[in-house]
């Protein structure tokens, strides 16, 4: 404890900041008796006070003077110095050209642009202040929305909610895209509630029948029964009405609760447009209209259906005072394909999204169990299984057929295990019913076997999720892993991997423990990927492969112009042994180079017999090609010298004249 004094001690003289923190620390003599023998200076001087000192931490007490009205005058003076300096320093500034030069072309600046940098600058500003907001006061929500939350126990907001209600508040048409179990459909529903009651107040617009202000669609009955309960929880206390109008329900009640005095309408596309024909709804009040699950609205069939409800909407938008409409699309995920639809149907809407989007969840483990082939699939899941029932886990089973599903709830039930199914073979009652089972706290809860209809929209509390079939893309795969880890809580995913599905799972795994994107993966992709591959490899081995024969094919003409260099040199060494005149006997020198240059003697014979310039020009061909004869052993130095025309040049008696 000494050493540490002493430690403490050099540090509060080596700079003021460490002066402050050593002398709080060693001011309070009652926590810290041990300095009293070392530091006497410091105990004498605890009970006096330091202009500029303050402690670091509550925690340490400095006593205060008794009489405070001496200290003063100098905490003025100190104040009114600082002040000066302060003022000397700003007109110091102020003063030199460079600023004052800045300042003129700012001036100018504003001038041209007149309120468009500040309205940029404010506009980054209230984003910033909206992804920092702590409460939904801070994101411009009323008092009766504030009241519904506080029922429901809800008072931080999320990332996805800090950045759509101020959007929607402000009148904007904006696509939502966040992971699942984020709290998307607040996002939407309480903005949207508050802009209901603010038409009410500035217009006077009460409720009609047939006639509802803001319509909510859903790609199934589940996610509306989800969507449905929110707006009931919310309409205690905001007061506005809402009904739910679905597939897979009777004709008659949605009737009789669409002929009452209403709101909001949530429902799935095609009952909606059946009551629109037959009368039961119509356009004329819409203002609002929300889209939830939109990738799965625009990429399993319900494209159609969109735009036959969006034709009467855009119609009478397009007239001189029509009335227009507000557009919420809400989505776990965003496919390009999905993007680009979205922005040639809904022409100038605002993309908003979270950090998270695309991505694995971060309270989720996620588990690949790769088997070989020979294992056998169904008791791997056992395997699985069993020890997370044994801990009173909901679980998830996820395959990717009805054939696949049916196997698997025949072998859960051969083997004790209860369980209930949810896919597009079960009737929709029946579905309602295997989820409230599923849901329920009574007994041992069922394992629920599903189809990928299970994998969107549905609000379940699962501990455990487990993929016996792979999915065949990444996006699936997003949707299964959905299903737990919700609003922050834990959960666990566990996924069988075949042999075919291993290139899949391999990359989303990298992905994963890369924290990256997961938007474009899909079977067919990392296939296509690693063929492309392939290709790249076997192009670069060619390339490598043309490169090496080209240097080879350099190295050998320089290697054959050297050898042909010496031996040109070779033959000029024996002439000049012989003298400058001296004549050299052909016929021994070729016959020591080869037994082929038989033909190159019968030539130099025949040129005896002729005079003059014919003669010279026949020795100085005889001598240049003993000069080429060293490098007979290439192929390129067997030559065929033809001394007669129509003759080959081994007959010894020539006839006819000689032809070079």
């Amino acid at each position: 404890m000494s050493g540490t004094g002493k430690v403490l001690l050099s540090l509060s003289l080596a700079s003021p900041s460490t002066t402050r923190f050593s002398f709080s620390l060693l001011s309070s003599t009652k926590r810290f008796s041990l300095y009293k023998p070392l530091f006497p200076l410091l105990q004498s001087s605890a009970n006096r006070v330091f202009v500029g000192f303050r402690p670091l931490c509550s925690a340490t007490t400095i006593t205060a003077p008794k009489s405070e009205d001496s200290l003063q005058p100098i905490k003025h003076s100190v104040l009114l110095e600082r002040l000066r300096v302060r003022h000397l320093k700003d007109s110091a500034k102020l003063a030199s050209p460079e600023v004052q030069s800045k300042k003129l072309k700012a001036e100018s600046l504003g001038a041209k642009t007149g309120s468009g940098v500040n309205e940029g600058i404010s506009k980054r500003n209230k984003r910033k202040n909206e992804a920092l907001a702590s409460n939904f006061e801070e994101l411009g929500l009323s008092e009766e929305v504030m009241g519904a939350l506080e029922e429901l126990s809800i008072s931080v907001p999320t990332e996805i909610q800090c950045i759509g209600i101020p959007a929607v508040l402000a009148g904007k048409s904006v696509v939502l895209g966040s992971h699942t179990g984020s709290g998307k459909t607040l996002a939407y529903m309480l903005p949207l509630v508050q802009l209901l009651r603010r038409d009410e107040a500035l217009n006077g617009i009460l409720m009609r029948p047939r006639r509802p202000r803001a319509v909510v669609l859903c790609p199934t009955r589940e996610l509306c029964e989800q969507v449905y309960r929110v707006a009931k929880s919310i309409s205690h206390h905001a007061r506005f009405r809402s009904t739910m109008v679905s597939g897979g329900g009777r004709l008659r009640p949605q009737e009789d609760s669409l002929n009452t005095p209403m709101d909001l309408v949530v429902g799935t596309p095609g009952r909606v447009l059946q009551h629109i024909e037959e009368g039961n709804m119509v356009y004329g009040d819409i203002r609002y209209l929300v889209l939830d699950e939109a990738d799965t609205m625009f990429d399993r069939g319900f494209g159609p259906d969109i735009r036959k409800f969006l034709g009467p909407l855009k119609n009478r938008a397009s007239k001189h005072d029509g009335l227009g409409f507000q557009t919420v699309l809400v989505s776990a995920t965003m496919t390009k394909a999905v993007q680009k639809l979205v922005d040639e149907e809904f022409q100038g809407i605002v993309h908003l999204h979270t950090s998270t989007l695309h991505k694995k969840i971060a309270s989720a483990r996620h588990d690949f169990i790769k088997l070989s082939g020979s294992e056998n699939k169904l008791e791997a899941l056992l395997q699985v299984l069993e020890p997370s029932l044994s801990k009173g886990n909901r679980v998830m089973v996820f395959c990717n057929t009805l054939n696949s599903s049916r196997a698997v709830d025949h072998f859960l039930h051969e083997n004790g295990i209860s369980t209930v199914n949810y896919h597009g073979e079960v009737p929709a009652e029946e579905r309602v019913e295997n989820l409230e089972k599923f849901k329920s706290e009574d007994g041992d809860c069922p394992t629920l076997v599903c189809t990928d209809l299970a994998a969107r929209g549905l609000d379940l509390d699962v501990d455990h999720v487990i993929m016996f079939d792979f999915p065949l893309t990444s996006i699936d795969y997003l949707h299964r892993t959905g299903r737990t880890a919700r609003m922050g809580a834990k959960g666990k995913v566990t996924s069988l991997v075949a042999k075919k599905d291993q290139i899949l799972a391999t990359r989303i795994e990298e992905a994963i423990l890369k924290n990256e994107s997961l938007e474009s993966l899909s079977v067919g992709s990392v296939q296509r990927d690693i063929a492309r591959a392939r290709i790249n490899e076997q192009k670069g081995k060619s390339v490598k492969l043309l490169k090496a024969s080209k240097h080879k094919k350099t190295a050998t003409v320089a290697s054959a112009k050297s050898s042909g260099a010496d031996s040109k040199a070779k033959p000029k060494k024996g002439l000049s042994k012989n003298g400058a005149g001296g004549k050299v006997d052909l016929t021994k020198r070729t016959s020591r180079t080869s037994p082929g240059s038989k033909s190159v003697t019968a030539t130099a014979k025949v040129c005896k017999n002729f005079s003059g310039a014919n003669s010279l020009k026949a020795k100085v061909s005889h001598k240049e090609f003993q000069g080429r004869k060293p490098d007979v052993s290439s192929s390129r130095s067997k030559l065929n010298v033809v001394g007669f025309r129509g003759r080959s040049s081994s007959s010894s008696q020539p006839e006819g004249p000689c032809v070079f």
